[in-house]
């Protein structure tokens, strides 16, 4: 495989506009094919980001023999049908966050990415910043002891009156709408990766409108004794923050899935301790690290197949439990 991979996107969503910047910046990619059935979006990304094919389709890109991995911003009803047309055409895929609309589904996903012998990776570009691995010292470290609760939440106000927003994807069921699948995903593989394991007990409360969720609350609860609350919505001014509560000590992190500069604050029977956070070009280290494992063919993957299957089925079980 050559040093550089050959990009293609399906499709023009507003996360293109940080991820394709992050494909040409990248040392080991080339943004090299751009798909779109709206023929203004194809007009508008050639002249932004200037890639050497277009096409009216995606099956047209999935044909191009010289794409060799795309990334799949569309619709979160879309990622599983697209994600395996892919696979059976040989490229690799780095798909958003969340990668399906089920386990199951997630699981047929990766099972035809392993028979095409093709990567796939759910796009969960926080990981990647400053904030994480700051994050996973503290952990590491041990110094919070215990581990015995986990607050997360993440919370932002896109549509201030839902009724009058009927196109906007995120408000369609059948697109794979709401909160949980949307800004909620992040507190789930928050806590998921933070605990490592599969909640014994899920009880959840949300509110609907127009058939998908606007807000959800929940708290999980794990056999080592863990307690989770999680909260997400699109209901509330924006509020993204979480808080690990040990035995020894506890950890306040701000913006925990953002990636500028800022402080995480350790509280221990030392004092207060804040440690520093560097802004981080989360998309780009994405991006450079997927591509770097497709050219050496690296195992595993950052965010591993175990872990969004395991997240997935936490997801499905907090809509089973507000439905």
């Amino acid at each position: 495989m050559n040093n550089k991979i050959k990009w293609g996107v399906l499709g023009y969503a507003r996360i293109c506009q940080r991820v394709i910047p992050a494909i040409i910046k990248a040392s080991n990619s080339e943004f090299y094919a751009f798909a779109s059935r709206n023929p203004e979006s194809l007009v508008k990304c050639q002249e932004k980001f200037h890639c050497k094919k277009t096409y009216e389709t995606y099956d047209l890109l999935l044909e191009d023999p010289d794409v060799q991995a795309v990334y799949i911003p569309l619709p979160n009803s879309l990622h599983r049908e697209w994600t395996i047309k892919a696979a059976r055409k040989g490229k690799h895929i780095l798909c958003e966050k969340p990668l399906a609309l089920s386990e199951k589904d997630a699981r047929e996903m990766f099972e035809e990415c392993s028979l095409h012998k093709v990567k796939l990776m759910e796009a969960f570009m926080y990981r990647y910043s400053d904030r994480s691995a700051k994050i996973r010292e503290v952990l590491t470290s041990g110094v919070l002891g215990d581990i015995k609760y986990i607050d997360t939440r993440y919370h932002f106000c896109f549509l201030p009156n839902p009724e009058t927003d009927i196109n906007d994807y995120r408000m369609k069921p059948e697109m794979g709408g709401g909160s949980l699948y949307d800004v909620g995903s992040y507190p789930v593989n928050f806590i998921g990766w933070v605990t490592g394991s599969t909640p014994v007990a899920i009880d959840a409360k949300a509110e609907f409108k127009m058939g998908v969720d606007i807000s959800l609350s929940s708290v999980l609860e794990y056999q080592n004794g863990i307690i989770t609350n999680l909260s997400c919505g699109f209901d509330t001014y924006t509020r993204m923050y979480s808080e690990i509560l040990g035995t020894k000590g506890f950890l306040e992190m701000p913006d925990t899935f953002f990636g500028n500069a800022g402080t995480i604050i350790l509280n221990t029977e030392d004092g207060r301790k804040e440690i520093n956070v560097d802004e981080t070009e989360r998309y780009l280290l994405e991006i450079e690290d997927f591509t770097d494992a497709l050219i050496n063919n690296r195992k595993p993957l950052f965010n591993s197949m175990e872990e969004t299957i395991r997240n997935m089925g936490v997801i499905d079980r907090l809509y089973k439990s507000i439905r």
